[in-house]
């Protein structure tokens, strides 16, 4: 799990699971049973990448210290958070937008400013290294 800043105050921490692959079906069955009972199920936040190079661009050194400024520092602007991370802000607009493209950043706009933000604390990234595919076919020989 990528801590990405403090929650607020929040005793639990806002966490956007992210899968590869696809997506975690038992928790939304048990999210659909809850609501079937009338209970509030807690939220859950995934994001689900089918393409490698997806899960590669977030988990990206760069990328993954512009998230944690962003949970962080809550800049008010892409010029604000280019100079918090010491980077040229041309190249921090062009990760903004590749994160945001991903699901991972929205953008304010204030005038001629865009304000990028997140609304979680936390990442969590989830990844199988084998399908339900693998362990039916797959067998242990023993010699």
């Amino acid at each position: 799990m990528v801590n990405t800043g403090p929650n607020d105050g929040n005793d639990s921490a806002r966490t956007m699971h992210i899968r590869f692959g696809r997506g975690n079906t038992d928790r939304v069955e048990e999210t659909l049973a809850a609501l079937d009972r009338d209970e509030t199920p807690e939220p859950y936040f995934e994001r689900v990448y089918r393409d490698e190079d997806d899960l590669h661009r977030v988990t990206r050194p760069k990328n993954l210290e512009l998230l944690r400024t962003l949970a962080s520092a809550r800049p008010e602007s892409i010029r604000e958070t280019a100079r918090l991370v010491e980077r040229d802000v041309r190249h921090v607009h062009r990760n903004l937008t590749e994160l945001a493209d991903l699901g991972l950043v929205e953008f304010e706009t204030n005038g001629r400013s865009k304000r990028p933000r997140v609304w979680y604390d936390e990442i969590a990234v989830e990844l199988e290294l084998t399908t339900d595919d693998d362990a039916e076919t797959s067998e242990t020989v023993e010699a």
